[in-house]
């Protein structure tokens, strides 16, 4: 059986597309999986773990979707602005950050906000402590972690600064010639980096060199994404152009070009980019809804909001207002006699 994955970009005409991408021998494929109008303004974010897939907007909301059962799991209604990056942990929690300055941290099971934190530091979440503070030069526009935890990057207009962990100090500082709308590691020292131009370059963070650089569109690259497949790695790129390109890039070797897997042209101008990884257990994780009856799962799916917060649920709409007593003023029902 081949290799599949599935591909989810969105773009600025409020839609998000899904493409399944096989892999059969030296073959490649992609066939349109879905097409989505969930949000009343621009996609300004997406991510996925292997159940859910999330979509964050300027509507400042952020949809949801189930990719095993094939449904819209609802919409979650908590920040005050657009929503600027979500970035799922495993199965259990997916965290969203928005332009109000906070992040919150939500539970996969029902969908809950379990904290809301004042961003800018960086928390424990196994008690929602700050764990601690770093204070920075200038706004980041990107925090990214390496696979391996011992490191983190942040993106500044044009510029990446490399920050171990263990000390907090900076121990690398890359330039890119454009301004920076995308990093992604393709291994705990390699970085890509996609910016306001046609070209995607990789750094090597620990000699600061750009190790290689390749034309990746016709237009400026908005989003990167990737995966491993056996001992190659797949760069999946998205631009304004309304390509989506999948490039093979060898790791045994020194970097090079990297060979144009395939493409798909969406028409439309892309913003955001994530790959879904489907989990080959098919049986539900602990974090997981269990299947129930169609009465049980009515209830039981709803999520556990926090006052004055309105949830979507599929095609439902569920508004929870607020119940506190609220003064009434004396005399003020009393009828007038006639």
């Amino acid at each position: 059986m081949g290799f599949e994955v599935e591909v989810v970009a969105g773009s600025y005409e409020q839609i998000s597309f899904g493409y399944r991408v096989c892999r059969d021998g030296e073959d490649w494929t992609a066939k349109p999986d879905f097409s989505h109008h969930a949000h009343t303004a621009c996609l300004s974010a997406v991510a996925s773990n292997q159940r859910y897939i999330a979509t964050g907007s300027k509507d400042e909301t952020i949809q949801l979707y189930d990719m095993k059962k094939k449904i819209e799991q609802g919409a979650l209604l908590h920040h005050d602005g657009t929503i600027t990056c979500l970035e799922f942990y495993g199965t259990s929690h997916l965290l969203s950050g928005g332009e109000d300055g906070l992040m919150c941290v939500w539970r996969t099971k029902k969908w809950e906000c379990l904290k809301t934190i004042k961003a800018h530091k960086t928390w424990n979440l196994t008690d929602g402590r700050s764990a601690f503070i770093k204070n920075l030069k200038q706004n980041a526009d990107i925090v990214k972690w390496s696979p391996e935890g011992d490191k983190y990057v942040v993106v500044s207009n044009n510029k990446i600064d490399v920050y171990n962990l263990e000390t907090a100090t900076v121990t690398a500082t890359i330039t890119n010639p454009k301004r920076i709308s995308s990093v992604k590691f393709i291994q705990n020292t390699c970085l890509a980096v996609a910016g306001d131009d046609e070209t995607v370059r990789l750094f090597d963070l620990s000699t600061e060199k750009c190790v290689c650089e390749f034309k990746a569109h016709d237009n400026r690259v908005k989003a990167l994404d990737g995966f491993t497949v056996d001992d190659f790695y797949v760069v999946v790129t998205a631009s304004n152009d309304g390509f989506i390109k999948l490039w093979k890039l060898r790791l045994d070797t020194d970097p090079e070009p990297p060979k144009l897997l395939l493409e798909v042209n969406t028409t439309a101008r892309l913003t955001c980019l994530t790959v879904f990884k489907p989990s080959e257990d098919s049986q539900p994780s602990e974090e997981t809804p269990q299947p129930t009856s169609s009465s049980q799962q009515a209830t039981e799916d709803l999520p556990l909001p926090s006052k004055n917060k309105r949830v979507r649920i599929a095609t439902e709409e569920v508004v929870l207002e607020d119940c506190s007593p609220q003064k009434v003023k004396k005399g003020g029902n009393k009828k007038k006699r006639q």
